[in-house]
């Protein structure tokens, strides 16, 4: 799904050795996952109680100190048309709120930007339901997972072409498949 909050490409601050973080805004809650340091893979990580802008901006920024963020990603809720609407417009004041605290503050840069979210929570519920998970647990857990799918979605699109094209070439077991094809047969 297309970035629709900045160009896609890391910006000045981007330090690929800093985790990524995603948020799931809604209304009561705000589902956050959190990438690994190399940014490769998004894990579904805790769903916060919404308590007001400044409590949640505070709430975040702990978290985003804590597992040394380098970039937040806000899953953006365009409407099926790709219009922004009401709701999307209350995430980008979210937005607007987190990058002003986050540069009025000392350390490294945090960049903020915005992925298109349409049909993440969707895809939430069929992992939860594909993965057993109770009715009761999936409602505990919708919003992480929801936060996870919007993150790998970005963590995928900021990798390479070039890192895919490879991937076949190499047999898992830690042997180069085209090692072996010049070896001469020995009786």
């Amino acid at each position: 799904m297309p970035n629709s909050g900045s160009s896609g490409q890391p910006g000045p601050c981007y330090n690929p050795r800093m985790r990524a973080l995603a948020l799931d805004v809604g209304t009561r809650t705000i589902g956050l996952a959190l990438s690994d340091p190399d940014r490769i893979v998004a894990s579904a990580w805790e769903t916060l109680a919404r308590r007001g802008e400044a409590a949640d901006l505070d709430a975040l920024l702990v978290r985003i100190d804590a597992r040394e963020v380098g970039q937040v990603v806000v899953g953006l809720p365009l409407e099926l048309d790709g219009r922004e609407g009401r709701r999307a417009r209350r995430v980008l004041q979210l937005v607007q709120a987190l990058r002003e605290r986050l540069a009025g503050r000392p350390g490294a840069a945090v960049e903020v930007s915005t992925w298109d979210e349409r049909f993440s929570t969707a895809a939430a519920e069929r992992v939860l339901i594909e993965a057993d998970v109770s009715r009761k647990r999936r409602k505990q857990k919708i919003d992480a997972v929801a936060a996870q799918v919007i993150l790998q979605g970005w963590l995928d699109a900021q990798r390479a072409p070039d890192d895919y094209e490879h991937e076949d070439e190499y047999d898992y077991d830690g042997v180069d498949e085209g090692e072996h094809e010049h070896e001469e047969a020995r009786p």
